[in-house]
């Protein structure tokens, strides 16, 4: 599934590293770094397809303007990959056409 990516991390102080799980395949990724970030920098993708064609999408703006970066993250799906920062041991599945809206817990 990985791909050589162009999306580079920039030279940087040493972070701690966390470890994820994207479509069960483990990934380590920077601490405080987006899932989208991650993804990219492991060169996986695309991150969902489009409803209507299923044409394949993957994150573009990085800053929660374009929701191209749907995913399922732990479980919730519709999650903008961008604006989620990763955490140990975090559940990530690449989103497949349209989702079901969660039903409110009130």
């Amino acid at each position: 599934m990985a791909s050589d990516s162009a999306f580079k991390r920039l030279p940087a102080n040493p972070a701690a590293v966390v470890n994820i799980w994207v479509e069960g395949q483990p990934i380590t990724a920077r601490a405080g770094e987006s899932v989208a970030a991650a993804v990219l920098a492991a060169g996986l993708g695309p991150t969902r397809t489009t409803p209507v064609s299923a044409a394949p999408r993957a994150p573009y703006c990085m800053m929660g303007v374009c929701f191209e970066c749907l995913m399922e993250i732990d479980g919730q799906p519709n999650s903008q990959g961008c604006m989620t920062q990763v955490s140990e041991g975090m559940q990530v599945r690449f989103q497949q056409g349209a989702r079901e809206p969660l039903e409110n817990a009130s």
